[in-house]
């Protein structure tokens, strides 16, 4: 199924162009395969990846990815995969006898106000520390689901400036990709009629 649509998306695992955002947006269709189909990409191509799973549990990517052939659980291990389990973080801020000193990243639900710099941070340190022997290719970030951001209180400008500086850091400066999902309403939709 993935072979064809690397077809049509003129790609493969073998032969990555640096320096892509690709934009993934669904409005009357689903589009959370595409999500799947860029993870299990990226890590057969051995690219380093930090995925944001903002919208399911680390179980779900990992039970999707072994239908695929692919152990996230190995690929986490190995120091491949970065994954920041949003649903899970978030409520480590949210509840606060869950806290987790461990993770940072989502500090911004505390004053979503103050923007996205604790995510910018998680992702700069995740793309730029190896941490590991293995020699990865360039960094991938995933995100699903980028308007969650939006749902939680950020500000459309903060989540503008997040992307941007992602784009600069992995796309520019380490000539890596990024794959961001952004899911639309059907209220989003422009009239025919006007």
């Amino acid at each position: 199924m993935f072979t064809e649509l690397n077809s049509i998306l003129n790609a493969s695992p073998d032969s990555i162009t640096p320096g892509e955002l690709i934009v993934v947006s669904d409005r009357q269709s689903d589009a959370s395969f595409l999500v799947h189909h860029f993870l299990s990409f990226y890590l057969r191509a051995r690219c380093k990846v930090c995925f944001l799973g903002l919208v399911q549990s680390f179980c779900h990517y990992s039970a999707v990815s072994q239908r695929m052939g692919l152990s996230l659980t190995q690929a986490k291990e190995r120091g491949q995969l970065v994954f920041l389990e949003g649903l899970k973080d978030s409520l480590s801020i949210l509840i606060p006898h869950e806290r987790n000193a461990e993770s940072q990243a989502m500090n911004f639900l505390q004053d979503p106000a103050a923007g996205l710099r604790s995510l910018y941070e998680f992702v700069q340190s995740s793309v730029a520390g190896s941490g590991s022997s293995e020699d990865w290719g360039p960094p991938v970030l995933l995100v699903d689901d980028l308007s969650v951001l939006l749902s939680l209180g950020v500000s459309a400008g903060a989540v503008l400036d997040f992307s941007h500086y992602c784009r600069a850091t992995i796309c520019s400066q380490l000539q890596g990709n990024m794959v961001m999902l952004v899911r639309c309403s059907g209220e989003e939709e422009e009239e025919d009629g006007d």
